[in-house]
């Protein structure tokens, strides 16, 4: 197997792995809205895990009604066919570098990570509710809460690393509640996030200039 394959296969594996872990315990411990980890004593009490279930895209945005979702679903299994003939045609017909590799695994492992839980999560596991005895369970009796490519995408990482009551003297928004960075988002999410910001920030050596690129910049 080329190296550069099986690297791209470990990292996505990886990413794959802690994603569906953590959603899956999520999903089977927590009820939506439920937060865990709210005081930790080593500073980094602003990190938490809520619970929230996301019907569409990344960060919680979304298309309304079942046809959205399923156009959702479809677009995501479009992306992801795309991005493995794009790494497939990369590998074969170029020379990519580590970091090539290693940015396309996060993203097309959180790309496949979110498509599980819209394909699947539906059919396996129960509705989640908003109190302690609505948790959901795995393979329940009465069946899924939804149907293939209607699942949810479970997310609950949180980072409010600013919350706080705006002072009277602000502008326009003095006295209110303030959160600096509000999204909650899962693994998947963070994994294609970091690929897509390293690729655009380390662009010069993720996509090196080929060897003919250099020879005719030398003769100019």
């Amino acid at each position: 197997m080329n190296p550069l394959v099986k690297k791209g296969l470990i990292i996505g594996l990886l990413v794959l792995i802690a994603d569906q872990a953590l959603k899956i315990w999520v999903k089977t411990h927590m009820y939506i809205g439920e937060s865990s980890f709210l005081n930790w004593d080593w500073g980094i009490s602003w990190f938490q895990l809520t619970f929230t279930e996301n019907p569409g895209m990344a960060f919680g945005w979304k298309l309304e009604g079942e046809v959205g979702k399923y156009i959702l679903s479809i677009f995501r299994i479009i992306a992801i066919i795309g991005l493995f003939i794009f790494i497939g045609f990369t590998i074969k017909k170029k020379q990519p570098s580590t970091g090539f590799i290693v940015c396309m695994s996060l993203i097309t492992a959180g790309a496949i990570g979110n498509l599980c839980d819209s394909m699947f999560y539906g059919l396996f596991f129960g509705s989640s509710g908003y109190s302690a005895n609505q948790i959901a369970e795995f393979m329940p009796d009465a069946g899924g809460y939804a149907t293939f490519l209607q699942g949810k995408v479970v997310d609950m990482l949180y980072f409010p690393i600013i919350d706080t009551t705006l002072p009277a003297w602000v502008p326009f928004k003095g006295g209110e509640h303030f959160v600096f960075f509000s999204p909650i988002f899962n693994i998947a999410d963070a994994a294609v996030t970091v690929g897509v910001f390293a690729m655009i920030l380390f662009q010069k050596r993720i996509f090196p200039k080929t060897l003919e690129e250099q020879i005719a910049e030398r003769k100019e």
